[in-house]
């Protein structure tokens, strides 16, 4: 009699690949995580985009900064939201950008003027600013 060829997988041989396939997961899903609310925090800064231009515009035409959005030509504070961002905030020149629990309810991140020389510089994660330094772009941290 011939013997025949065994066809396919053994037992151990699959349980290693679901333990690989376990491990692999269980790195990629926290990184995941964290990159997902990275990118909340970056829809934020799109938002207050707009808001850096109108707070300059008006410091540049009348020397000091607007005391609320609507003197610096904006719309309410929770007008400008999105999908993770509840407010953005342009009281006393500093520009607030508010988030909901896609980043982590209710933290702030706070945008600060630096005037010199006639020009303004936006400082990113300034004090006040409460949302954790992992989630911030690299550009602010």
């Amino acid at each position: 009699m011939k013997a025949q060829m065994q066809k396919g997988f053994t037992l151990i041989e699959l349980m290693i690949v679901v333990a690989i396939i376990g491990i692999l997961a269980a790195i990629a899903l926290p990184a995941y995580q964290d990159y997902t609310k990275r990118s909340h925090v970056a829809e934020g800064l799109g938002l207050a985009a707009g808001a850096k231009a109108s707070v300059t515009e008006f410091y540049s035409s009348e020397g000091h900064f607007p005391t609320n959005n609507a003197s610096a030509g904006l719309a309410t504070s929770t007008t400008i939201t999105g999908n993770a961002v509840t407010s953005v905030d342009a009281a006393t020149g500093k520009i607030e950008i508010t988030y909901n629990d896609k980043v982590e309810s209710g933290k702030k991140l706070v945008l600060s003027p630096i005037t010199a020389g006639g020009s303004i510089t936006w400082i990113c994660g300034a004090s006040g600013s409460d949302v954790n330094t992992k989630f911030l772009p690299s550009n602010c941290r």
